[in-house]
C-alpha cells in the first residue's frame, strides 16, 4: 500500500502518513519514542478526532514509558466527512492501517491497539487480526445513551477479546459502565464520555498498567553502539 507524508498536522513532533485502505486513505499521526520498547496504535471517537484531550494525555504517558505511538485517522474523517463508516468498513481500513504500520515504521515491536469510544470498538473487534499482545479501551460504549434498558449491548465485544484489556472509563458516563472480566480491567474516574474531568486520573491508570505489558529484560534493553 502506498504512503505519503501529509501537512497541516496539529500535534507536534510527529510524522504524519497517508495510508491507502479498501475504504479510502487514513491518516497515522506517529509520535516514536526514544528507544522503544512497544508500540501502541490508537483510534479516535466516531465523531471526534486524534486531539482529544484523552488521547493526547495517553500519548504523552506511552512516549514516557517508552512506546511509541500511532494515532489513526479513520478515511471518513481524512475526508472530511463527519457521519461515521459502517462498522465492517471501519474494521478493515483499521486493519490495513496497522498491517501497514506494523511492517513499517512499527516493525518490530509488541503491539497494543484500542482507542476512544468506537475506535475502542474497532480495536476489540479486530484484536485477532492486529496480532497485539493488549487493548486499551477509552470510553468504551456500553450502548447508546440513555437506553440502558433497552438498547443492544456492545459489552460482548469486550469480552470476545482474550488479551489484555483496559477500560478507562468515567463514573457517569451516559454510554454505560462495562463489566471487567478475566482479561478486562476496569478503572473508574470521575466524569463522563470525554473523559475530560480528570485527566490525571486517565493517564495515571495508563500509566500503571502499561509497564506490566512487555518484560523488564526489554524496558532495560539498549542498543550496542
Amino acid at each position: 500500500m502506498s504512503r505519503r507524508h501529509a501537512t497541516g498536522i496539529e500535534l507536534i513532533d510527529v510524522t504524519a502518513l497517508e495510508i491507502d485502505t479498501p475504504h479510502g486513505l487514513a491518516r497515522a499521526h506517529l509520535h516514536p519514542a526514544e528507544q522503544p520498547v512497544a508500540a501502541l496504535v490508537l483510534g479516535h471517537g466516531a465523531a471526534g478526532g486524534v486531539s482529544a484531550p484523552d488521547l493526547v494525555a495517553v500519548t504523552e504517558v506511552a512516549r514516557a514509558e517508552r512506546f511509541s505511538v500511532a494515532l489513526v485517522e479513520q478515511p471518513y474523517v481524512v475526508a472530511g466527512r463527519r457521519s461515521p463508516a459502517p462498522a465492517h468498513h471501519l474494521d478493515s481500513a483499521w486493519n490495513a492501517v496497522v498491517e501497514e504500520l506494523r511492517g513499517g515504521e512499527l516493525r518490530g515491536l509488541p503491539l497494543v491497539v484500542g482507542g476512544r469510544s468506537a475506535g475502542a470498538r474497532v480495536a476489540c473487534r479486530t484484536v485477532a487480526d492486529s496480532g497485539a499482545i493488549a487493548v486499551l479501551c477509552l470510553a468504551f460504549p456500553v450502548h447508546a445513551p440513555g437506553r440502558s434498558a433497552k438498547a443492544k449491548s456492545r459489552q460482548p465485544e469486550l469480552d470476545a477479546v482474550e488479551v489484555p484489556t483496559l477500560v478507562v472509563q468515567g463514573d457517569s458516563d451516559p454510554f454505560g459502565m462495562p463489566r471487567g472480566g478475566a482479561n478486562i480491567s476496569v478503572v473508574t474516574v470521575a466524569g463522563n464520555h470525554s473523559l475530560k474531568a480528570d485527566l490525571e486520573a486517565v493517564a495515571a491508570a495508563v500509566r500503571e498498567w502499561l509497564p506490566g505489558l512487555v518484560g523488564q529484560g526489554d524496558r532495560r534493553r539498549r542498543p550496542s553502539a
